[in-house]
């Protein structure tokens, strides 16, 4: 998709993104969400606004668990991934990597 932009986070899987697109591509770093645990990333994104809806998935995922990404919070200028691993035993252990993509509202 034209204008796609990719970003990797830093430190840790709660560490915050800045993806100026209306697509794109988050690599994590290596995590280790606990079973049953989750992670809140927030993506600062200039062309996100409050009315957006947003749709992420994740792509790649090479780590133990079990994973989702859903957008729990839309914001002008951002909005909140949060990753889920819903295996009842097993922890993350490696990089996910979440596409998004903003869809505008309309009037």
């Amino acid at each position: 998709m034209a204008g796609q932009v990719a970003v990797t986070q830093i430190t840790s899987i709660t560490t915050g993104v800045t993806v100026d697109a209306y697509s794109g591509v988050i690599t994590t770093v290596s995590q280790t969400v606990a079973a049953a645990g989750e992670a809140d990333i927030v993506v600062t994104n200039s062309k996100v606004a409050a009315t957006d809806v947003i749709v992420a998935c994740i792509k790649t995922h090479t780590s133990a668990g079990s994973f989702i990404a859903a957008v729990s919070a839309v914001a002008a200028g951002s909005f909140t991934l949060r990753l889920t691993n819903l295996h009842a035993s097993a922890a993350g252990d490696n990089v996910l990597v979440i596409n998004f993509l903003v869809l505008k509202a309309t009037a």
